[in-house]
């Protein structure tokens, strides 16, 4: 897509979603809000954005590999920048969510390939405004989030590999209201208890007080431990009972 029509893109954008917060604060009897006049080269933009999706998502189902979608979800994502901005940007003018297809999965995307810091944004927008997955997704904006992350934080803690702590506890936050499975809650809180064990354990290398570090990781784990007993968490969490008393002062009786 040329700059110019990434540009007006982000005015389409801006434009829909105005529009349809118009349209949801409109009262029975009211006058229907006019349209915005949209320049029939942004419009083209639209349907080229659309176009590509379309193209793009054919292009992964022919592809048998996980790590070569990954690899070509990288390659895809740059293209659709402009247009989630856009999407974001009149969202934030308008005071309401969009909906679609191109939004939500390219936080999908975003997540499958590790990029967090990019998909925390489209995270809180899809969140916030209740933005409906595609029908190919079988999970729920919420459910997906959760699971999705919390498995890519326990294969790379698997992999002795640290993952970032922020994000996990964000999309705690995110989603602490949200009706999902216990054993989809458990895998992100037995992934935050680990991260947090790990934390404490490289400030008790440095002669750090990882006391609290400790104890969060173990309300972490136990809270999953008591949503699916066979989460994963027993061994550690005697484990890191263990290191607890080994830093936590003996009470003179």
């Amino acid at each position: 897509m040329s700059l110019a029509l990434r540009i007006q893109a982000r005015v389409l954008a801006a434009q829909s979603a105005i529009v349809a917060h118009d349209g949801d604060n409109a009262t029975a009897g009211s006058p229907a809000v006019a349209p915005l006049p949209v320049d029939r080269a942004v419009a083209t933009a639209a349907a080229q954005v659309g176009a590509r999706l379309r193209h793009d998502l054919q292009r992964l189902k022919e592809i048998r590999s996980i790590a070569l979608k990954i690899a070509a979800k990288r390659e895809m994502l740059p293209e659709y920048a402009d247009w989630v901005a856009g999407l974001l940007s009149g969202a934030q003018t308008a005071g309401t969510g969009v909906s679609g297809d191109v939004l939500p999965t390219v936080m999908v995307w975003s997540i499958d390939v590790g990029d967090y810091a990019a998909a925390m944004p489209l995270i809180e927008h899809v969140l916030a405004h209740k933005v409906a997955m595609p029908q190919r997704y079988a999970r729920d904006a919420a459910t997906l989030v959760v699971e999705e992350i919390a498995e890519a934080a326990i294969k790379a803690q698997a992999a002795d590999k640290p993952f970032d702590l922020a994000i996990l506890e964000q999309v705690e936050a995110l989603t602490a209201h949200d009706d999902m499975h216990d054993e989809v809650r458990a895998k992100l809180l037995k992934a935050i208890g680990f991260e947090l064990d790990r934390t404490a354990q490289a400030a008790t290398d440095i002669g750090a007080d990882a006391t609290t570090l400790f104890v969060r990781s173990l309300t972490a784990m136990k809270a999953a431990q008591a949503l699916h007993d066979r989460v994963g968490v027993k061994t550690t969490i005697k484990a890191v009972e263990k290191r607890l008393a080994a830093v936590t002062p003996e009470t003179a009786s």
